[in-house]
């Protein structure tokens, strides 16, 4: 039997189907084309960053009810001394401990394996919380971080800070677009930089004098004692 009309006429019909697919305003098409936006670095490495969780911040302590010191224990096996001193009053009441003290245990592996690359980058997740909970987490949990943690401690994050303790600071950027002014308590402008345009690499130094009422500072990332 013949059927070669029949045939001829599925072509035709997937033909026009095809047409009418490719006819349209073509966003579709267009939308695909579109180069994506490189992702955004971040200090320290954003690979290094714990899975989004439900656990809480371990920034601040529960406002909440919390677990009696009595009751912090894991399913299995029992935690350390410093383990318990860490998780002292910050366990939500139906919260497993266990969790809590991840959130610690994986800030101090940020914190090492940051510094391990970068100490400046590790100190400067620290000074500006990109690392939640860090102060605590090497407090109790990693003591060998300290020296990260007491140099994060005397620096501060840019933008205006008030009352700022005179001396020499460094900003930990790679940013060209860094600047800083310190002004008096008239809102005059004691001091003020960089006096020059900036190249990749160049370091970025503050010298803050003594009775600044206010320093202020944009696309320095964070500010260290020199």
């Amino acid at each position: 039997m013949y059927r070669r009309p029949a045939a001829a006429a599925v072509l035709l019909a997937a033909a026009l189907t095809l047409t009418a697919c490719s006819s349209g305003d073509g966003k579709a098409d267009s939308e695909a084309a579109k180069p994506k936006p490189p992702a955004s670095s971040s200090v320290p490495d954003p690979a290094d960053a714990p899975p989004a969780s439900a656990t809480p911040s371990t920034d601040t302590k529960p406002t909440g009810p919390v677990l009696p010191d009595a009751k912090l224990t894991p399913k299995t096996g029992n935690f350390t001394d410093k383990q318990k001193k860490y998780l002292s009053g910050r366990v939500p009441e139906k919260m497993d401990p266990a969790a809590v003290l991840q959130t610690g245990q994986e800030s101090c592996q940020r914190v090492e394996r940051t510094a391990k690359r970068d100490k400046d980058a590790a100190t400067g997740a620290v000074i500006t919380g990109e690392i939640p909970g860090a102060k605590d987490a090497i407090t109790m949990l990693c003591p060998e971080q300290k020296p990260i943690l007491a140099a994060a401690e005397k620096g501060f994050p840019e933008g205006p800070r008030k009352s700022p303790a005179a001396g020499n600071y460094r900003a930990l950027t790679q940013s060209t677009t860094c600047t800083w002014e310190a002004k008096g308590k008239d809102g005059a402008v004691l001091a003020s930089g960089p006096a020059a345009p900036l190249k990749a690499g160049d370091k970025v130094t503050a010298t803050i004098p003594a009775g600044a009422a206010e320093f202020n500072s944009a696309g320095c990332y964070a500010w260290i004692r020199a």
